[in-house]
């Protein structure tokens, strides 16, 4: 093969899904080759070479290879479809995991310091995720919903005030429901791209969809350097864009809605946020244990009537363990309070003193006679009754403890009996006779305590049940409509982080299979997941600040557990509820294998979501100059104590050699340091707090993401400018060619001419392949201070003309 064909097939860094062909024609400094697959030699398109040094510019344009596809024209050096593929150690690795499609990809080379040459593959991807996720999340907000609506229903009997309170629950409850079955129908009819696209941001089926969700990878081959990944996820603000943002966003949101609910009227009681997770949590363990419980107890009863005495203890070891689970679910105060609650609510019950206003002095001469006034509110509403007799609940849930007592103490002296028996025998194996006499025996003797053991659980959990479900009615009717919207808001939002998250957690699970520090790091610590944001915090996009901030803190509940496959279907599969899930990671047998002994035996993986924001646009000049900048200096301040919280458990938890050099660790201080002074000097548009967070996170392992309104311009202005400053700092990049790499990565031309129609940001999607954000011409960002002066005092002249 002629020397330049090698050189250029070994510009496709290890690929071999494609070979170059031969040589069809040359003409001045421009080659055509064809491109085959490596297998059956079949012909999929042409390649054109431009035979100038990678990197570099000729005629102020940056030199590329261009590849014409099945008439598809895309400037990139090397085109990857989802049909054909790629593979290779350094591509994305779960693609055969089927998580990521469609990726493009662009391959670069620019000088070194020492005058060598690095070559680097920009790759992009779509995925599946972006879809999957939210599906999965609806459907179990939809159970979760019916679940509770049934609660609210088995209450029982309620007096006339508090049975009308929970009809107009239930009938909001059930409108909200329609929503989220009414948005999953629709998902379910979706084809086309697997991401959606920002023209698509304010459509309501797609609102608990991520924007723009790709993987950003950059695969860096240095001549005297360890080849080396970075990935970065793009997506835009997790924000719920249908509903707007005209009265602000989560964070203002739930916070006037909260001290709007305790002002309310004396109809229904107040219980703390606190509180209601509480009832949520007993909800959710009892939903979880009981069945468990149940099944164990029948295990029992089958390992007696087999004369098992091994299995009679592992059943027995089960269910006792499950029962202590149970019972400590019920040692709390709140499930007392509320029960006196529910009894109060009952028709027919009368009250010592009539309800009054929250802030009377009746209140207070009540408040003397709860044990525990702090965990309600409302004492007007839950009076202390004379004939409620308090003590009752807790013999109904001592009595779980004693029938599983007279359960141990039964089989304890089954066991001995058998036991002794042996010996007699002179340890000589019973008959089938006798064996199946004592099974019997056996079986007899535990059948009632076991029947007594259910019956003793099932009241608890009818009392347990009733008493949190009448949390919940409280929770609702004092805030109706505005809870349940601020659930579907928060749910929206949530559904969007979570898309992106499931998706980081996965690539960079894949990238560190061979990574004995990192799977170490992930079971002991837990994996750092950094955000950095680039809204404003002027006009809407404050208002999408504040719900980015609170779904990304709401990702804190997020647990992870890797399992092994069981079919070739690899996507994660959610369970739990809202506040508590768990995402199971699906990985082959072969990849499986490879992680540590804690990870395979299903250890729960955590999660520490961080999220800093700088605005860079014109937008943030005019908030830094006449509007307020202190939700994002809160942000930031906030989110800086949480990495600090990281860092000291990562330095507490694991050994000083996990990091790559021992001096790693008092980088780390310095640059934590140097972040908590650029945070508190306040500085306009402070983009070094950006690199220095994305640093930190870079050597703690952790997952990086970018984001802005959609993912696009300012995104794609901050991905190239990090992929350039990394080539520069880790990878010697000769100096004189930065600012050539940074225009070459962000140039048009790159990626050729496009149609409108070709482009998802502007116009319909034609096809599923995705268009490089950061491949975008992007205006100047920022406005020169004088124009913008006298921009606004002739707009502001405007105005007044007007409205005069």
């Amino acid at each position: 093969m002629d020397p330049l064909l090698q050189h250029i097939q070994r510009s496709f860094l290890g690929c071999t899904t494609f070979t170059v062909g031969d040589l069809v024609k040359s003409k001045e400094q421009q080659l055509t080759l064809t491109l085959r697959t490596s297998d059956g030699g079949k012909t999929v398109g042409t390649i054109e070479v431009n035979l100038v040094k990678m990197g570099e510019l000729e005629d102020g344009e940056p030199c590329h290879i261009t590849t014409d596809s099945q008439d598809q024209k895309c400037a990139l050096v090397r085109e990857c479809t989802a049909s054909e593929g790629i593979s290779g150690k350094d591509n994305l690795p779960s693609l055969n995991a089927g998580d990521v499609k469609n990726p493009i990809c662009k391959l670069y080379r620019f000088p070194t310091s020492d005058n060598k040459w690095m070559r680097i593959r920009e790759q992009m991807a779509e995925t599946i995720l972006s879809f999957h996720v939210p599906k999965e999340l609806i459907n179990l907000h939809i159970k979760e919903d019916m679940r509770r609506n049934q609660e609210l229903k088995d209450l029982g009997e309620l007096a006339p005030h508090w049975d009308n309170m929970r009809k107009s629950v239930i009938a909001h409850c059930d409108q909200m429901l329609s929503v989220y079955q009414d948005t999953l129908a629709e998902l379910g009819k979706h084809t086309g791209s697997s991401f959606k696209s920002s023209c698509s941001k304010g459509e309501k089926t797609l609102e608990f969809i991520p924007i723009n969700l790709h993987l950003q990878r950059m695969h860096v081959h240095s001549p005297r350097l360890k080849d080396a990944l970075y990935d970065v996820i793009t997506v835009g603000a997790p924000a719920a864009h249908f509903q707007g943002f005209k009265n602000g966003g989560l964070r203002k949101l739930l916070s006037k809605f909260e001290a709007e609910r305790r002002n309310t009227g004396y109809q229904c009681i107040y219980y703390s946020p606190e509180n209601t997770a509480k009832a949520k949590e007993v909800l959710s363990n009892i939903n979880h244990l009981q069945p468990l419980i149940s099944s164990h107890a029948d295990l029992l009863l089958n390992s007696a009537s087999q004369h098992s005495p091994d299995s009679l203890k592992n059943s027995l070891k089960m269910l006792s363990e499950k029962t202590e689970l149970f019972v400590h679910a019920f040692k709390d105060q709140l499930v007392r309070s509320a029960l006196l609650a529910l009894y109060t609510a009952r028709p027919g019950c009368v009250l010592k003193k009539p309800a009054v206003p929250r802030n009377s002095a009746e209140e207070g001469d009540d408040l003397k006679h709860q044990d525990h006034p702090s965990q309600v509110k409302r004492q007007d509403s839950i009076p202390h009754h004379s004939e409620y007799d308090e003590e009752e609940w807790d013999r109904v849930w001592a009595n779980v403890g004693k029938s599983l007592n007279c359960v141990i103490a039964m089989v304890d002296k089954l066991l001995e009996k058998d036991d002794s028996g042996n010996v007699k025998d002179g340890e000589i194996d019973p008959s089938a006779a006798d064996c199946k006499h004592a099974g019997s025996d056996w079986y007899e003797q535990l059948y009632p305590l076991v029947i007594t053991l259910k019956d003793c659980m099932g009241e608890v959990v009818t009392r347990a049940k009733q008493s949190m479900a009448f949390v919940l009615l409280q929770e609702l009717a004092c805030g109706l409509p505005q809870c349940l919207m601020l659930t579907l808001r928060r749910d929206i939002v949530f559904s969007q982080a979570l898309a992106g998250l499931v998706c980081g957690f996965i690539i960079k699970l894949h990238t560190g299979l061979h990574d004995q520090g990192f799977l170490q790091q992930l079971h002991t610590v837990g994996l750092l997941v950094q955000y950095e944001g680039l809204l404003s915090t002027y006009s809407e996009e404050a208002g999408m600040l504040e719900d980015m901030a609170v779904g990304i803190s709401d990702l804190q509940k997020v647990m992870f557990k890797v399992v092994e496959a069981k079919s070739e279907d690899f996507l994660p599969i959610i369970t739990g509820r809202r506040e508590h899930y768990v995402i199971e990671v699906q990985l082959p047998a072969k990849m499986f294998e490879l992680l540590p002994q804690e990870i395979k035996e299903g250890k729960l993986l955590r999660m520490y979501p961080v999220l800093f924001n700088v605005g860079i646009n014109e937008q943030q000049t005019l908030a830094e100059r006449f509007g307020d900048t202190t939700l994002q200096e809160n942000i930031n301040q906030e989110n800086l104590e949480l990495l600090k919280e990281y860092y000291n458990l990562f330095t507490e938890k694991m050994p000083p050699d996990c990091l790559p050099h021992f001096q790693e660790q008092n980088d780390l201080k310095g640059l934590l340091e140097n972040l908590h002074q650029n945070i508190q000097a306040k500085k306009r548009k402070n983009v070094e707090i950006m690199w220095l967070a994305a640093t930190i996170c870079r050597k703690l392992n952790g997952v990086r993401f970018t984001c802005c309104k959609s993912a696009k311009d300012r995104t794609s202005m901050s991905v190239t400018l990090e992929q350039c400053s990394i080539l520069r700092d880790e990878h010697q990049l000769h100096k004189d060619f930065f600012i050539r790499a940074l225009d070459c990565m962000r140039s048009r031309q790159t990626q050729g001419a496009l149609n409108d129609s070709d482009d998802p940001e502007t116009g319909c999607l034609t096809d599923n392949k995705p268009t490089s954000r950061h491949f975008y011409p992007v205006a100047l960002l920022l406005v020169s201070s004088h124009l913008l002066v006298v921009w606004l005092i002739l707009s502001l002249a405007l105005l007044l003309a007007k409205y005069q």
